[in-house]
């Protein structure tokens, strides 16, 4: 799909070859942390288990370093002076790792099933936007961030939604097992 996509919309970007590289080379590094971080993941033994934590690790130290890289970029974008980009990187990445932490202390991804999906919409939001950055066609802030904070939002709510029927259906099936065989 993301070939597709990729395809289609390199026939409307002026740097065509840029275009190209740089598309394809974001979704081989996303295949190869995917494939990284699915040749880590095992539940068996404690040395099984170890590694999975080792391949872990290397993917949260992987995407922590693509999210620096791209606020560098951004923070240059901004300003010029190093002082503004180093405090604005430290405390981004202070937050963004203390919220890791606390998501994943608190089993939110267990609980909001539905948040890594809000996740990637509001990354298709956001790649849209850009998109049509590219086409001379500005929405402002206020959109491009509202819109991705709703596919989050969204996906909160829906997840909220799925675990509350999950537990009425749970709650029936207690009452009426016969029911729902």
């Amino acid at each position: 799909i993301p070939v597709v996509f990729i395809l289609f919309f390199a026939n409307f970007v002026e740097a065509k070859d840029a275009f190209l590289v740089a598309s394809f080379a974001g979704v081989a590094t996303y295949l190869a942390v995917d494939g990284i971080g699915d040749l880590f993941d095992v539940e068996e033994s404690a040395e099984k288990v170890a590694r999975a934590g080792l391949g872990a690790f290397i993917y949260l130290e992987v995407v922590d370093a693509s999210f620096s890289f791209d606020g560098v970029i951004a923070a240059f974008a901004i300003t010029n002076n190093f002082i503004i980009i180093m405090l604005g990187l430290g405390v981004g990445a202070m937050f963004v790792r203390s919220m890791t932490i606390m998501l994943v202390d608190k089993g939110a991804l267990d609980t909001l099933r539905y948040l890594e999906d809000g996740a990637f919409w509001g990354i298709g939001w956001l790649v849209a936007t850009m998109f049509m950055s590219v086409q001379h066609i500005e929405l402002g802030e206020i959109t491009v961030a509202g819109g991705a904070a709703a596919a989050i939002a969204a996906a909160v709510y829906h997840s909220i939604l799925a675990n509350k029927r999950d537990a009425a259906n749970e709650k029936i099936a207690e009452y009426f097992p016969k029911l729902l065989a």
